[in-house]
This record gives structure tokens, sequence and C-alpha cells, in this order.
């Protein structure tokens, strides 16, 4: 079979992270017939990842390609690098994240499995040591969870650690929505597209990566600025679809949710519990269903991140 997979890696300035990453790509294992090529796109205008490829570049068992996409934006990185490649098969591997020796194989066993769209794969997550009581939590956050089994899911993930055809999933020139270039979100409108086509997708559970989340985003203040952003996809959604009702529901399920976990996580918090990081994470997001209008949003990525993925969190809605 001819090589038929990219692996699309956009960063920004994160030299270390980026190596990891494509480090970890190059040891992957059972794919050498089907990883045709690797494409970095820099989101950084001062083009600071160049020097990480050209080191790496002769150590990569495939073409390894570099594209500059200056204006910060996570849509934009990810539309850059898709213009570099033509590959049939797209895997999204993110900057802060690093690979196990099986990932890859796995992500294309269930697609040729399930012949879905888009397939996704769990996160262990790791925030730096030195959070205290919040370490467990923020590992958590930044981790996702799925089925203990591989096969066809209804519920969808971020992009970070997936596999996406290109003809069903990534349809035109730029596919994510730029308008979500700063606030993240920029697969919600792809998914949501496909899916009113009747797109396929699939969990591949044995498609492991680990997140390597920086110091300046292992913080409570993030984690919140971000569960808040969560919180708005289902009312923002819905918005988008043009079913006011539906916005209505999720906005009186949001404030119950805001309530009632608040009131919990204000408990916890004077108890100093475990759980308080965890409770007020469920408030936030039910905040969010409430405030879920643009004004609200909060501007996560564009100068420090190029990046989004799911939570693995309980669901509070």
């Amino acid at each position: 079979m001819r090589p038929d997979v990219a692996v699309v890696t956009p960063t920004l300035r994160r030299p270390e992270g980026l190596e990891r990453a494509l480090r970890s790509v190059f040891a992957q294992t059972g794919v050498t017939d089907r990883l045709r090529e690797i494409v970095v796109a820099d989101n950084d205008p001062a083009a600071s990842a160049l020097p990480v490829i050209e080191a790496l570049r002769a150590l990569s068992p495939v073409p390894l390609f570099y594209v500059h996409a200056p204006v910060p934006g996570v849509a934009t990185a990810r539309n850059t690098a898709l213009s570099a490649t033509d590959a049939p098969l797209i895997a999204f591997l993110d900057d802060d994240e690093a690979a196990e020796p099986v990932w890859l194989k796995a992500l294309i066993a269930v697609q040729e499995q399930t012949a879905a769209d888009v397939v996704f794969g769990p996160i262990t997550g790791k925030a730096p040591d030195g959070a205290g009581p919040a370490q467990a939590y923020l590992d958590l956050f930044f981790g996702r969870e799925g089925p203990s089994v591989s096969g066809s899911i209804e519920h969808v993930y971020g992009s970070g650690n997936s596999l996406m055809v290109r003809a069903t999933a990534l349809p035109g020139a730029a596919p994510f929505d730029t308008d979500a270039d700063h606030t993240g979100g920029e697969d919600d409108a792809l998914f949501r597209e496909l899916r009113a086509r009747n797109g396929r997708f699939a969990w591949a559970a044995d498609a492991w990566v680990t997140e390597y989340a920086p110091a300046h985003r292992a913080t409570l203040a993030y984690a919140y600025r971000r569960a808040f952003a969560y919180g708005q996809g289902p009312s923002q959604t819905a918005m988008a679809e043009r079913r006011p009702l539906a916005v209505l529901r999720w906005m009186v399920i949001g404030a119950g949710q805001a309530a009632v976990y608040g009131a919990a996580a204000g408990m916890l918090w004077l108890l100093r519990k475990p759980g308080r990081f965890a409770m007020t994470d469920r408030a936030v997001r039910g905040l969010g269903k409430v405030l879920w209008m643009d004004a609200f949003a909060p501007a996560l990525y564009g100068r420090h991140t190029a990046k989004r993925e799911a939570v693995s969190l309980p669901a509070a809605g």
C-alpha cells in the first residue's frame, strides 16, 4: 500500500515540546508502509521552530516539512499545515503531546475497522510538579478519557490526538474555523457540519499520547477559563443550529448547575476538601452555558498557545 498518512503538528514557541513530539512520531512502530510525511506549522511570526526542524530533519524516517503560519491562531496553523500535504489521512499531534509507539497504528486500525471519518484517542495529562493540592485535578484536566474499548462513538472530542479522513472530515482549503483562532473551538463547526452529513466518529482506546501542560497554562485560573469556554459550547452550538428553544434549555440547565455545583464547591473550599477543584470546574461550566455569548468568550489562544482539546472531567450536562 502506498503511504497515505501525514502527521500534522501546529507549534508556537515550544521548541522542547516540539522536539519531544516529533521524536515520538519518529519512534512509531508498525506504520512504515503508511506514514508518508510529517508537517509542522510554525505559528510564531519569528519562525522560531525552524531550527528545531533543521536539527531533526536527518533523523526523520519520512520527509519532515516546515511551513510558516505567521498570523497567530490555532485554526490558521492547522489550515496552513493542511495546505502543505495532500495525504488522504491526517493525524494531528500537538506540540505539547508525545505519542506512544503504537499511537498511529492504533488510530489507523480503528479507522479501517469502523470506516469513521474521525478517530479520537485518549490523553494522559501531566501538569508540572508543584501544583500542590490541585495537582491531581490539573493532571486530569489536561487529559482525556473515553470508552475502555475501541469502536464507533457519538461524542466528539478535540482535534489533538486524532486521525481524520481528508476527503470527508476536512473539506475545502481551510476547514478549520479561523473565527475561533484565539478562543479555541476551531473544530466545533467542522464536526457539527460533518455530523449533519452523517459523518462517523470513533474512539481508539490504545492510541495514547501524553500531554505535558506548560507551566503558564497549568494554573487554576487558566483551567477555569477554559472550563468556562467548554461550558459555552452546547449553547453556542444550539444557537449556530438556529434552535432558540435548545439555547434556552441549555441556559436553564447551566443556571442550575452553576447554583448547585457552586454551592457544593463553596462548602468544599471551606472544608479544604480535594474535590473542591473539580466541583468548581463543574460550576464554571454551568455558568458558561448561561453566558454563552461571544462577548464573554475568554481569549485562550494566540500569543501563548495554539491548541484545544476535550476535557476528561465528567461533563456537567
